[in-house]
């Protein structure tokens, strides 16, 4: 059974940046994508980004040239750097391991962007 925690998030003014970080453990081969999804209230979950083992990047629009994920193979952790948050970024983030059978999921994180 693959457990995520997650660390990082909290309440950030517009312009501000803010880093996640998500910790993998109890998978014995390597996660082939890790990634970030977020949920706004009255809305889905969506992709934000994630990052293959070899690491290929995939990015939804919205988020391009702010956000960037990264991982940590040896650590089974994958992160997510975001600069220049906006209100509309203001959502529960949550980590993802995708082994294309199963997905886990961390618990959440709450972002919030607001003055």
């Amino acid at each position: 059974q693959v457990q995520l925690v997650e660390s990082g998030g909290g309440l950030v003014q517009p312009g501000g940046s803010l880093n996640l970080s998500c910790a993998a453990s109890g998978s014995s081969v390597s996660i082939p994508y890790m990634g970030w999804y977020r949920q706004a209230p009255g809305k889905g979950r969506a992709l934000v980004a994630r990052v293959s083992s070899t690491g290929t990047t995939q990015y939804v629009e919205s988020v391009k040239g702010r956000f960037t994920i990264s991982r940590d193979n040896a650590k089974n952790t994958v992160y997510l750097q975001m600069n220049s948050l906006k209100p509309e970024d203001t959502a529960v983030y949550y980590c993802n391991a995708d082994f294309f059978t199963r997905v886990y999921w961390g618990q959440g994180s709450q972002v919030t962007v607001a003055s």
